[in-house]
């Protein structure tokens, strides 16, 4: 009998031994997909395909993003895969599901966008601008020299554009309506095209890509700022502390070297 008992006992403490292992492993946080995960696979990086970020030239690969990323591809060892996304907030989303590890493109840091995302130290100094035609006798009534004329006009951007929260605080400011129109699938890039062939009449962009388009759209004036000098930096997911810190190394280096000092 005392040994029946002593078998029974046994099974009773395997089977609650058994069930605490079960349940403690149930309740584990998931895995986080930081440095430690994404050296023994892949870095996943998305970018933006413009003539300032990501495009190309004859038949070689060119951008400021790129070549931030090629850098960081050969300082690290680390191999990495490149996407393009248009939209901001596609790009967030797969961040977040862990699609993309890194956003490296130049994300205006406010504090709406630090609520989702960790950014790295910041890249670049940029603002955004009221792209239009230039004023002419026949455009006249429609050219804007002060933002306070945007009363009641219509901004196009793309859709999710960081644009989108200066827009609505600037509206405010001046205590008149600011009709913003979103376009999905659509890039900056394309809104100044739109502008400069007058399928629409005004468009806000980061000044950079503007400048840059200068060139080709000769028609186009981008001389109304929308927002002050913003800093602007690559994204992370928040769980990812050590991927954030690993970047924030190679970022500066990269910027130490002469060639990319920042000015």
């Amino acid at each position: 009998m005392k040994k029946q008992i002593g078998i029974i006992c046994l099974a009773v403490v395997l089977i609650g031994s058994l069930s605490y292992i079960l349940i403690r492993r149930h309740h584990q946080a998931p895995v986080v997909r930081d440095y430690e995960q994404i050296a023994a696979d892949t870095l996943h990086v998305v970018t933006e395909y413009n003539l300032v970020d990501y495009y190309l030239s004859g038949d070689t690969i060119a951008g400021v993003q790129y070549e931030l990323i090629n850098f960081i591809e050969q300082r690290s060892g680390l191999p990495v895969s490149i996407s393009l996304e248009q939209n901001l907030e596609t790009c967030m989303e797969k961040l977040e599901n862990e699609t993309y590890d890194v956003i490296a493109r130049s994300i205006p840091i406010t504090n709406e966008h630090s609520e989702r995302l960790a950014f790295t130290t910041p890249i670049t100094r940029n603002k955004q601008v009221l792209v239009q035609r230039q004023q002419t006798d026949e455009n006249d009534s429609l050219f804007i020299d002060n933002q306070i004329q945007l009363a009641n006009r219509t901004v196009f951007v793309p859709e999710n554009s960081p644009a989108i929260l200066r827009l609505k605080n600037l509206s405010e400011e001046i205590a008149e309506q600011i009709h913003i129109g979103q376009i999905s699938n659509y890039a900056a890039e394309q809104l100044i095209y739109m502008v400069s062939s007058g399928k629409i009449d005004y468009a806000v962009v980061d000044r950079e890509l503007a400048l840059k388009n200068l060139e080709q759209f000769s028609n186009i004036n981008i001389d109304t700022d929308i927002t002050f000098t913003q800093l602007q930096a690559w994204a992370v997911r928040k769980n990812a502390p050590i991927l954030l810190d690993s970047l924030n190394v190679w970022i500066t280096n990269y910027f130490s070297l002469p060639l990319h000092r920042k000015k």
